[in-house]
């Protein structure tokens, strides 16, 4: 009945279904890579308050030369929670313009902490509205506390498409915060992430407001994975169900033909058939007849 699934185009179809089903779930299994990725990160987040902070040397690879920046991290280590100690570099202090907290646009400080060995972490001590001038007026930010000062914060990873820097209002300016952007403007080596303020001794300023932490959105990539899966299962049953309309057409068919055929083999019955010849009549005689038949009325 599916003899015919031997066929070349049966086979090829079958590989084709069998290479599109793999490739779906492959698809899924990196979705359900990336929900992991994102779920670890969250986690993360919510626990930054009740795990204990590790030293940033011993999750981040120290850079080597200076206006280089060191390696960058993986996901892997975003938002761990780390701790520091050094002076900050109120010289070479950055304002990242064009921020946004709570719908209100400011600048975000972020001031190297020179650590003993002579790198740098590029600090973000948190945000701070425009000035009178409007978003682009410089900001009123406090000054960076001098003499030794620890940070426990979060790392964050260097942001994506560099923007040009320069100097205005005495500090870098910038409108995204790029680790190997940066670090080429800075007579130091500088770690390839930098860190949200979360606690500093002695204490942070209150005017500067927290950088609010967006979660990921990890459940739309496990959405994603189950519906690659089920593509995946999808394919399989189309293919059988092709499959079972051919057997039924074919089946169908071969039906019908053999009713045909087997009728055709009855032998038919001799039916004997009386095929009257009419015999020519004389026009004389009928008419001879006809006349008989007048005189006897």
């Amino acid at each position: 009945m599916y003899r015919f699934l031997l066929t070349p185009r049966w086979l090829a179809a079958a590989a084709l279904t069998v290479v599109a089903a793999i490739v779906m779930v492959m698809l899924g299994n990196w979705q359900l890579r990336r929900y992991q990725e994102r779920t670890a990160i969250n986690d993360r987040i919510d626990s930054a308050n009740s795990v204990q902070a590790v030293p940033i040397t011993s999750v981040l690879t120290a850079p080597t030369a200076a206006g280089t920046p060191g390696a960058a991290p993986g996901k892997a280590l975003a938002w761990t929670k780390v701790t520091l100690t050094g002076r900050y570099d109120a010289t070479h202090e950055i304002q990242a313009r064009g921020r946004t907290v709570d719908g209100e646009v400011g600048f975000e400080i972020v001031t190297p902490l020179i650590l003993d060995d002579g790198t740098a972490v590029l600090v973000d001590r948190g945000w701070v509205p425009a000035g009178e001038g409007g978003a682009l007026a410089a900001p009123v930010a406090p000054a960076a506390p001098t003499g030794r000062v620890t940070v426990v914060g979060q790392i964050h990873l260097s942001e994506s498409r560099p923007a040009s820097v320069e100097r205005r209002d005495g500090r870098l300016d910038t409108r995204r915060l790029s680790v190997p952007r940066l670090a080429t403007e800075l007579p130091f080596p500088v770690y390839g992430a930098y860190v949200l303020l979360n606690e500093q001794t002695p204490a942070a300023d209150p005017a500067f407001i927290p950088i609010p932490i967006s979660h990921e959105d990890a459940w739309q990539n496990g959405g994603y994975a189950v519906q690659w899966w089920i593509f995946a299962g999808m394919a399989f049953v189309l293919f059988g169900w092709q499959a079972r309309r051919e057997a039924l057409g074919l089946n169908a068919q071969s039906g019908g033909n053999g009713q045909k055929s087997g009728a055709s083999d009855v032998p038919q019955k001799d039916v004997p058939q009386k095929v009257a010849k009419a015999k020519p009549r004389d026009r004389v005689e009928a008419a001879d007849q006809r006349r008989a038949q007048k005189a006897e009325k």
